[in-house]
């Protein structure tokens, strides 16, 4: 009896000596709460509470892979393509977030969203499914990307161009 009993310590101090694996993939985060704080405050223009949740060595890539920005230079960057919209936003709806430890130890937050903007110059509303990925450091983003498909937004804002130009020949 002596024997098992020593032997059943053994086991449970053993098993409690074992390394606690952090979780590899959730849905549920801090770092995840930080992505939906950036999205919300996107959505409402506000954009010094965007840039305190980045580390002041952050690089953005949004549709490229080597002309990345600094985070200093986000409120610029969106403030210009702003400009074009007289109203734009994520919709709530279908939004999806989940975090993921990599095997080198990275933390990386994934967001799949849908993004709509009403073009300024002609009311043309625009439809967009987006991919964001964040990577995070002590609850800061280091390195984000962004990816989605500008071609409409792009022609349609020539589309706005070469009828203003048509216009103004017109005039002369």
């Amino acid at each position: 009896m002596k024997k098992l009993i020593l032997l059943s310590l053994t086991i449970v101090l053993f098993a409690s000596c074992q390394e606690k694996q952090a979780k590899r993939y959730t849905q549920n985060s801090p770092e995840i709460d930080v992505l939906k704080t950036v999205i919300k405050d996107y959505n409402a223009k506000n954009w010094e509470a965007i840039v305190s949740h980045y580390a002041d060595t952050s690089k953005t890539y949004f549709n490229t892979v080597n002309k990345p920005f600094a985070s200093s230079e986000i409120s610029e960057y969106h403030k210009q393509n702003d400009v074009n919209y007289s109203q734009r936003a994520f919709i709530d709806e279908g939004q999806d977030y989940e975090m993921v430890l990599t095997d080198d130890g990275k933390t990386w937050v994934n967001f799949w969203g849908t993004w709509k903007g009403t073009l300024a110059g002609n009311n043309k509303e625009i439809t967009l499914a987006v991919h964001l990925t964040a990577q995070f450091i002590d609850k800061k983003i280091v390195q984000d990307h962004g990816y989605w498909d500008a071609s409409e937004v792009v022609l349609s804002l020539q589309e706005i161009e070469a009828a203003k130009n048509m216009i103004e020949e017109v005039e002369e």
